[in-house]
């Protein structure tokens, strides 16, 4: 005979349950985190302390993992001058208006978040910010966080004028006589970057919460967090990560990647094996290592390998900035993956791809198979001849799909500027799957907006939210089907985070990870995901966001 039933904690009941690519009419029994039963009758589970939760014929999905994302640095702009959801001039200014005054006693106007299209030519100036502000300096970082918005007091006491040369891995934006404009790129932000006061403890934990709550609401539970340590001006969060797991304030399943300063070499090495040691001991995973290859194409410093046109279409001889050499990265990801890290590559632009999977290449020829789950950010353009290389070295292709059509940022401030072949080879996520590669989605958050549903849209419909269904779509043979875009957010980075035995599936015995959304997003009509929200989230069976 059995034993007595142990009641459930939690009752999923009277909503459709995602199954095997359908839906099925049943109920999710919880107990202890965990998917303890699926059936059609669960109720003799149901105790006097079951939470009982009727979801009226809505729609039961495994919870959503984000591959590539920033939450302290989002939750830090959050909490500051955020410029995110504006696409002005006049929006910013407003808001860079009303933070300043609402904040006297702050010396720098911090936060971030606006967007190059909202700009001539994608790069602002410091006049309309000396106007607002001619004696209190400002320091906005752009939302992908290769450029920054200063006013002319920030470059003052930086020290910046037309004397100022430019770093080897940045640009200083001028005017034709070689003064600074206000606006800095790649590794010039620090020299304004640096100067800006450091966020405390209190901030930094502040801004995990924050940045956890909104992921939270769009469905999120666990996360790559791409940037951990001291880099690109943010302070090292690796500390505010272990006080929240201990705290137990820390509800989503992460993973660390630790920075890699790209101004020293392997002697850092000792440090992030110290470091990984010390995440360990706290429960936390950070054993991925970001380096970061290039730019972005919008700024022109996205490694090509083809040069850049001008305004006029003729060839210019930039080809983007590599911020590790070729063979210095090969040595680099070799010492890693020897010592069991996981390398996480931003490789945007063909060449820096190229160059990052050679150097995989080099690892595995030096190291042999070593099961480690490389994988290369943002990919915007792939070379024909580099495809069926991810598949054939085992390399994951982390991208991010809001970015995946033709808006703004793409149409004019992209294409108009890559040689022709680098034109067709935009975001090619269908060919990366039929080539037999892993892929993993996330947001780049702060960077884009996080909610994988309107990145499963992009990815599906190769339009942006925006844009009207007759738009004409980016590259439409790189589409994703609904399910593939699905798995990219859920068993795709949960394999990714070497989590797919326990989370990213609904399954008996699988974390209670879960979110319930008021559409049905495998209709016929796949611009629904733009239109789905999430009502419920659960992370390990408990609640941790409600709409």
């Amino acid at each position: 005979m059995g034993g007595p039933v142990v009641p459930a904690d939690l009752l999923l009941r009277g909503g459709r349950v995602l199954r095997s690519g359908c839906w099925s009419e049943v109920t999710l029994a919880v107990q202890g985190g965990r998917i303890a039963a699926i059936g059609e009758d669960l109720d003799a589970l149901a105790g006097p302390e079951t939470v009982v939760e009727e979801l009226d014929g809505r729609w039961v999905l495994p919870a959503f993992h984000d591959s590539h994302v920033h939450p302290i640095q989002a939750g830090l702009e959050m909490n500051q001058c955020d410029l995110t959801g504006l696409s002005t001039l006049e929006g910013y200014l407003d808001a860079i208006a009303s933070y300043a005054a609402a904040h006297p006693g702050r010396a720098w106007v911090t936060g971030g978040g606006w967007s190059m299209d909202s700009f001539p030519g994608g790069v602002p100036s410091a006049e309309p910010l000396d106007r607002l502000l001619p004696d209190r300096p400002v320091f906005l970082p752009n939302r992908d966080h290769h450029s920054a918005w200063v006013n002319s007091r920030a470059l003052e006491i930086a020290g910046i004028d037309a004397r100022t040369p430019d770093p080897a891995d940045g640009r200083i934006e001028r005017d034709a006589a070689g003064r600074p404009t206000g606006a800095l790129h790649e590794g010039a932000m620090a020299l304004v970057g640096s100067l800006v006061p450091t966020p405390t403890s209190r901030d930094l934990t502040e801004a995990l919460l924050t940045a956890q709550r909104h992921l939270n609401s769009v469905g999120i539970v666990g996360w790559q967090d791409a940037l951990v340590g001291e880099g690109l001006g943010m302070p090292d969060s690796l500390p505010t990560y272990i006080a929240a797991n201990d705290s137990g304030a820390l509800t989503a399943k992460v993973v660390l990647a630790q920075w890699w300063d790209r101004d020293r070499g392997v002697e850092q090495l000792p440090e992030l094996i110290s470091r990984r040691a010390l995440a360990a001991q706290a429960g936390l995973d950070a054993a991925s290592v970001k380096l970061m290859q290039d730019g972005v194409c919008e700024t022109h410093t996205a490694a090509m390998l083809d040069p850049y046109l001008d305004s006029h279409g003729h060839l210019t001889d930039n080809r983007g900035l590599s911020f590790i050499p070729a063979d210095a990265l090969a040595a680099y990801v070799a010492a890693l993956d020897a010592h069991g890290f996981q390398a996480h590559i931003h490789a945007l632009g063909d060449r820096a791809v190229r160059d990052s999977l050679d150097a995989i290449e080099h690892a595995r020829a030096v190291n042999g198979a070593s099961g480690l789950r490389h994988h290369l950010a943002h990919i915007q353009v792939v070379s024909r001849s580099d495809v069926a290389r991810f598949a054939a070295l085992e390399v994951t292709a982390n991208i991010q799909p809001l970015w995946a059509c033709r808006d703004e940022a793409v149409e004019v401030l992209t294409l108009p500027f890559l040689a022709p072949a680098a034109r067709e080879q935009h975001y090619v996520f269908g060919s990366l799957l039929r080539t037999g590669a892993r892929i993993a989605c996330g947001s780049d958050w702060p960077v884009s907006d996080p909610a994988p549903l309107l990145g499963m849209h992009v990815a599906v419909n190769r339009r942006s939210p925006d844009q009207p269904a007759d738009a004409a779509p980016l590259l439409p043979e790189e589409a994703l089907t609904v399910a593939e875009a699905l798995a990219g957010y859920t068993t795709g980075t949960a394999h990714l985070n070497r989590l797919e035995d326990s989370t990213g599936r609904i399954e008996t015995g699988y974390a209670a990870d879960l979110v319930v959304v008021d559409h049905d997003i495998l209709d016929d009509d796949t611009t629904v995901l733009a239109r789905t929200r999430v009502t419920h989230t659960y992370a390990d069976g408990r609640e941790v966001h409600r709409r």
